[in-house]
């Protein structure tokens, strides 16, 4: 265990050099700067949500709308079925989570139950009255599309908090449709909360030009608001728009702000899907009015001059910068299955953070000066090398937080701590075993070596198990208890490498350079 070879020694002065240069970051710069060059390390560690402030948001997800959106093509199949076998209907449309309908000749009211039932074998035809009906979703069906809504927000809201430019952000799932979003250092929490709680459902359809918006929207119609400028140069508050949607927003690829003719625009571009069902639409209906809309809102009603078939197209309207921005990163992240409702909302300001920073400060100097000062009392000389290796690690922790990115909460400072007295765990294991070796008559090269190989298998046991227990935390935890997990692990795989590596090639050094005749321990 005295001997060293030449790589092993390169090796180690080389993670250590690393460790100093990645690290050194931390304590020069206050935030990351963003004028180095790329070779340049600027990585600072990401503080969590405790430290430096931010956003706190929990969302409920309406997975009912899932349910009521869905109901709403099953009553356009209705009337279509419907009208197809003459059976007279009324009152058809969606109450709550079920479609509702009644037969005007309760004697084709068999019939009508037979040909719903034709329809979705997932539907449950209940007939509540003579002639009544009652058309649901069975209850496996509904759950999974509930369960499918919760997951598929989770990730739109993912990709919008992404697309937003925050810094890992945790955003994880709690109950059955609640979802919790933790934004640390946020600077514009009104702006996130308006790009979270947008639905930003995309639909292209053709205005209703035969209906008068003073009276009652005829069947397959309905009057949605607006505030587009109409052909004539009139502001129109409101449309008459055909509720079926020639292309839906889930074909785009890709949108971006831009400006045209000075004027700040969103172009976007849909997939061979969606550039086909585009191409079509307006290849058949050139002199129509086009309407694009946005949650149930018409941004803009062009009339159609030509065919658009290269499958990319314009949105304009009264947009401001800023909401041209928004609008295409919206597009990007892709459309929410259900409306989101903010349930909860804390901001944590950064002053308690650095009272947080401080206070951890603090605690790791003190832990540090009480475990040097143990060390050197009880091993002298040898205590003092088991400090350098301790200094080594911390470098070592800080610039692998660095460099991986992981987020330090306060939980996670408490593991540094922590870490501070594992680290020299295994120098104490070490420095007993060459103790009882000196006291048996071995000479310094011998007692050394025995020492480091007799303590190296509990070293790693101990260290192992550990280990296992912070990987366990990471993958159960969550929030705090992840960031505890992180450190915890990190400064295992620091405090063996240092213990075995750096104090050895330390005592080693110094052995071979002094020749001591007995060891002073």
């Amino acid at each position: 265990m005295v001997y060293f070879a030449r790589w092993l020694i390169v090796l180690i002065l080389v993670v250590c050099g690393f460790g100093l240069i990645y690290a050194a970051p931390n304590l020069i710069f206050d935030e990351e700067p963003e004028d180095l060059p790329f070779w340049v390390p600027h990585k600072l560690v990401t503080l969590g949500l405790d430290l430096q402030g931010g956003s706190h948001l929990l969302l409920e997800v309406d997975t009912g709308a899932v349910i009521r959106e869905r109901l709403e093509g099953v009553v356009d199949s209705l009337r279509t079925t419907l009208r197809r076998n003459k059976i007279g209907y009324t009152g058809l449309g969606v109450d709550g989570e079920k479609a509702v309908f009644r037969v005007r000749d309760p004697g084709q009211a068999e019939a009508a139950g037979r040909l719903i039932a034709e329809l979705d074998p997932t539907l449950v035809v209940e007939e509540v009255a003579a002639g009544s009906f009652t058309v649901a979703y069975d209850d496996t069906t509904a759950q999974s599309q509930k369960q499918s809504a919760v997951e598929q927000s989770i990730e739109v809201v993912r990709r919008r908090v992404d697309e937003f430019g925050t810094v890992e952000p945790t955003i994880q799932r709690q109950g059955a449709d609640r979802i919790l979003l933790q934004v640390p250092g946020l600077q514009d929490p009104e702006r996130l909360k308006a790009l979270i709680g947008k639905t930003a459902k995309l639909a292209f359809r053709f205005v209703d030009e035969n209906a008068s918006l003073g009276g009652r929207a005829p069947p397959g119609s309905e009057v949605l608001p607006s505030d587009e400028v109409g052909p004539d140069g009139q502001p129109r508050d409101r449309y008459v728009v055909r509720k079926r949607v020639m292309v839906g927003g889930e074909t785009l690829i890709d949108a971006q702000p831009t400006f045209q003719d000075g004027q700040p625009v969103v172009s976007f571009r849909f997939d061979s899907v969606g550039a086909r069902r585009f191409g079509d639409a307006t290849r058949k209906n050139v002199g129509r009015l086009f309407a694009i809309v946005l949650d149930n809102k018409v941004i803009s009603a062009p009339v159609i001059r030509e065919p658009i078939l290269g499958g990319s197209g314009i949105i304009s309207g009264r947009f401001r910068v800023q909401e041209a921005q928004d609008l295409a990163l919206l597009l990007r992240a892709g459309a929410l299955p259900a409306p989101l409702v903010i349930l909860e909302e804390r901001t944590v300001g950064p002053g308690l953070g650095q009272d947080s920073i401080d206070a951890g400060k603090i605690a790791a100097v003190i832990g540090l000066v009480f475990v040097a000062a143990f060390m050197t009392a009880s091993y002298g000389l040898f205590g003092l090398m088991a400090n350098v290796a301790l200094m080594f690690n911390i470098v070592l922790i800080t610039a692998l937080l660095s460099v991986l990115g992981a987020t330090l909460t306060l939980p996670g400072i408490a593991g540094i701590v922590l870490t501070m007295g594992m680290a020299v765990d295994a120098n104490v294991l070490i420095f007993e075993r060459i103790r009882e070796e000196v006291r048996n008559g071995r000479t310094p090269i011998n007692a050394i070596d025995t020492g480091y190989r007799t303590a190296l298998t509990t070293i790693i046991d101990s260290n192992l198990t550990t280990l296992i227990a912070a990987v366990i935390l990471f993958l159960l935890g969550s929030g705090p208890i992840k960031g505890f997990a992180v450190t915890l692990s990190i400064g295992i795989l620091t405090s063996m490498f240092t213990a075995i590596m750096v104090t050895r090639l330390i005592l080693v050094t110094w052995l071979r350079t002094r020749r001591p005749q007995a060891l002073p321990i």
